[in-house]
């Protein structure tokens, strides 16, 4: 197996309330729900960098395609990390997600590795660490 990860999909309780999320608030760029024709097929891909992609699909037809019951999300288990470029950035992205209906977990502060970081869960539950570190910036720096 290859070290690459190309598509993180997030199982979702409703799927158009999450693509206004990640889209007006966050300002992904998508284009939107497809697959609306396919029963158990809808899903919003979102373009990140480095030719990866989020997807954000409905947890039922998650759970149908792997013949699992539905689970609530734990926080704890799983967190999503975006590093910025600049500090400020992090209370930039923090203030979005809470304006998008977000809730703020732990407000951005000074990290055990010279950094600066905080998290939000999104609508469904999702864990976001949003960080500066200094010592791994984004490709795109």
């Amino acid at each position: 197996m290859h070290p690459r990860i190309s598509i993180l999909t997030l199982g979702v309780r409703d799927l158009d309330r999450a693509l206004a999320f990640y889209r007006d608030g966050l300002g992904l760029p998508t284009e939107g729900i497809v697959g609306r024709e396919f029963a158990h097929g809808a899903v919003a891909f979102f373009e990140l960098a480095g030719g990866m992609r989020l997807a954000l699909w409905a947890q039922a037809d998650i759970a149908h395609d792997i013949g699992l019951p539905v689970q609530p999300p734990s926080p704890t288990a799983f967190a999503i990390g975006h590093n910025v470029m600049r500090r400020d950035e992090v209370d930039d992205v923090l203030a979005a997600a809470a304006q998008a209906g977000a809730g703020i977990v732990k407000p951005a502060g000074e990290t055990f590795y010279g950094g600066y970081a905080g998290y939000f869960r999104d609508p469904d539950g999702h864990l976001w660490e949003i960080a500066w570190n200094p010592m791994m910036m984004p490709d795109d720096a």
